[in-house]
């Protein structure tokens, strides 16, 4: 495991090509091409803040409610999609797998980087409402951001490679996963603010990874700092570097779950 794991940095020609390739696949054949990666995420925060301002009314105590929506839900969107993708990606990938030389492993890895890069895109339109709405960003907080990053980085990939190996053995999986993402996303306070759900399920909360990252995202890019943060690292830093630990051991073993089935993805595939 340890040999094939200090092999990936080598594949790194490879997996960016790859990236690239499933990049382009995405967008052939339409007249925006690259553009609906910026265009995606600009409407659907038109459409939420249009929603909240005329058709439903916003939970109360949160001012720009789509603005606290949308910091949500674009790094759910990348988590759930890479999960969802990936759960099938050496299936869809049998051909390459069935090559001697291939690693499978780059293949779920494709599939994170690939969803990484679009919500990256949609970064410069979140940035931009979060000017134009005068957001309170705290400029101590915001080199948190990349570690937060990365430890979503970690999370997902260990659960991919974990999700895309026993999908091989038990197709099944990939159908019960989509209904498993909806009960997450319910699970993790995205459309409501974490401290106004009820005292009874702060603990179950607390045991969700994504919990962490979702608050941690909504410390930095939109709520204020409280006088005990200010001027210093989001108060849900200690949550987050936990998490970050977790995530480098979900990874090991996922890469060690996946390197201990992989002899068999050819003849399964």
């Amino acid at each position: 495991m340890l040999e094939n794991l200090r092999q990936l940095p080598r594949y790194r020609g490879l997996i960016q090509s790859l990236v690239s390739r499933e990049l382009k696949a995405r967008y052939r054949g339409s007249v925006l091409g690259f553009f609906w990666s910026f265009a995606n995420p600009l409407l659907l925060l038109l459409v939420y803040t249009f929603v909240f301002a005329y058709v439903m009314p916003p939970p109360a105590g949160i001012k720009n409610y789509a603005l606290f929506f949308f910091t949500g839900i674009l790094p759910w969107t990348w988590f759930s999609a890479s999960l969802l993708e990936s759960s099938s990606s050496l299936i869809t990938g049998g051909n390459l797998i069935k090559k001697v030389m291939f690693p499978a492993e780059i293949l779920p890895i494709v599939t994170v980087l690939s969803n990484l890069v679009h919500f990256l895109f949609g970064l410069p339109i979140l940035i931009a409402f979060l000017i134009f709405f005068d957001a309170p960003i705290e400029l101590s907080e915001l080199p948190w951001f990349p570690v937060a990053l990365l430890v979503q980085l970690l999370l997902t990939l260990g659960l991919a490679l974990i999700l895309s190996a026993l999908t091989v053995h038990f197709r099944d999986l990939k159908d019960i996963l989509g209904n498993v993402m909806t009960l997450w996303f319910f699970a993790t306070p995205i459309i409501y603010y974490w401290k106004n759900a009820p005292e009874r399920i702060r603990p179950f909360l607390n045991l969700n990874p994504f919990t962490h990252l979702a608050i941690t995202y909504q410390e930095i890019l939109f709520f204020p700092a409280d006088a005990a943060t200010a001027g210093g690292p989001p108060g849900h830093w200690k949550w987050l570097l936990a998490l970050g630990a977790g995530s480098v051991g979900l990874f090991l073993f996922g890469y060690f779950l996946f390197d201990r089935l992989r002899d068999s993805f050819a003849e399964e595939v």
